[in-house]
């Protein structure tokens, strides 16, 4: 072998060894764009899921939101989230037909998931042949061939599942489960903060004698109608005279007067406003929307209505005792939408208990 064929042989070499670590730098900077790419896209859905929590509307509207991100931003064919409320499984999202609902509703009685739901492990079943269907579809469930299922928990409580589904054979084989598995914890997060909400709005009651809803309404249900304007009028008023009459004549008539109140409101206030009995004596009024000097006339009204109020005790024999007739006293402030709306109510019950008994008037704070 002549020099010269060894000096060419040698600088071939010399260029393969070039080219392979510079293809290898280059694998390692798509590799790293790659990631980059892809922790941007996760941050986006992330900031996307926050959104959703800050948006006005329902707890069980904003997982079906958060679904419909999760399906569309990582390109999944069905995605289910199924949660168990201590009670029942309940399906809260989905795009899977409607008359697979009851399965999806069950898969935590599948032997195959049984497992994944008592160790905390997500599991992937697929299949081999295009007409082959995976062990937990019923009858025509055949549109699934790979599935991811994920065990939710919170605070090491179990609260359901979330299922991915994609219609071809290994469909998951590639998936990062790093990232799925980073999902599920954001989907666990924003359940836990929903859940927060959905009590909120779900924990009020009705007053069995006024028929109103308790305060608690106006915190969930009610802000949300509230929240529709940048500013509005809270009023709270109460029957200042109502443990008097309690004590002096008996709670029977207390229990009326309190009746014939919240009627007299009803009948006369519009049904765009909340009005909700607030706590005892105590009746809590939204004007959704309206500002302090547009309530002045109606309320002014309201407290005439109020006074003129009489209830009259007889004795056994027919004969007129005394009269009764509510102390009211009204105090006003604003809510503006952003704020507390419990502060501002804060203030205005704070501002009743300690005002005197004998006090009859209408107040702004």
């Amino acid at each position: 072998m002549t020099i010269g064929l060894i000096s060419v042989i040698f600088v071939l070499v010399i260029l393969v060894v070039c080219l392979v670590i510079y293809n290898l730098s280059i694998y390692k900077k798509v590799k790293g764009l790659s990631n980059t790419n892809e922790k941007i896209a996760n941050l986006r859905v992330l900031q996307d899921f926050m959104d959703t929590i800050g948006k006005d509307a329902l707890a069980e509207d904003k997982i079906k939101i958060i679904n419909d991100i999760l399906i569309e931003k990582y390109h999944i064919k069905y995605s289910t989230i199924v949660i168990f409320n201590g009670a029942e499984y309940v399906l809260k999202a989905t795009n899977v037909d409607e008359k697979f609902w009851d399965t999806m509703k069950n898969l935590h009685t599948e032997p195959i998931f049984k497992d994944s739901i008592a160790n905390a492990i997500p599991k992937y079943v697929t299949v081999n042949k295009p007409n082959e269907k995976l062990s937990y579809q019923k009858s025509d469930m055949m549109r699934a061939k790979s599935a991811m299922f994920f065990p939710l928990y919170i605070d090491n409580i179990y609260i359901g599942y979330w299922i991915i589904e994609k219609d071809e054979p290994h469909a998951f084989d590639r998936m990062d489960t790093g990232i799925l598995e980073i999902i599920r914890e954001n989907i666990i997060s924003v359940l836990k903060t929903i859940s927060y909400q959905n009590t909120i709005e779900n924990i009020y009651r009705t007053d069995k004698f006024t028929g109103l809803n308790s305060a608690e309404y106006l915190y969930g249900k009610g802000k949300r109608i509230i929240d529709k304007y940048g500013k509005s009028a809270i009023c709270m008023f109460s029957i200042n005279n109502i443990e008097e009459i309690n004590e002096k004549i008996g709670r029977k008539v207390g229990t009326e007067l309190i009746i014939q109140v919240a009627n007299t409101v009803k009948t006369n206030i519009s049904s765009e406003y909340i009005f909700v009995r607030y706590m005892g004596p105590k009746f809590a009024i939204a004007f959704s929307g309206t500002e302090i000097e547009n309530t002045i006339e109606f309320i002014s009204n309201i407290k005439q209505n109020l006074e003129n109020i009489k209830i009259v005790i007889n004795n056994k024999k027919g004969k007129k005792i005394t009269e009764i007739q509510p102390v009211i006293n009204f105090v006003l402030g604003t809510y503006y939408k952003g704020t507390g709306l419990e502060e501002v109510t804060k203030k205005l019950e704070e501002y009743l208990d300690n005002s005197p008994k004998t006090e009859s008037a209408i107040n702004y704070i």
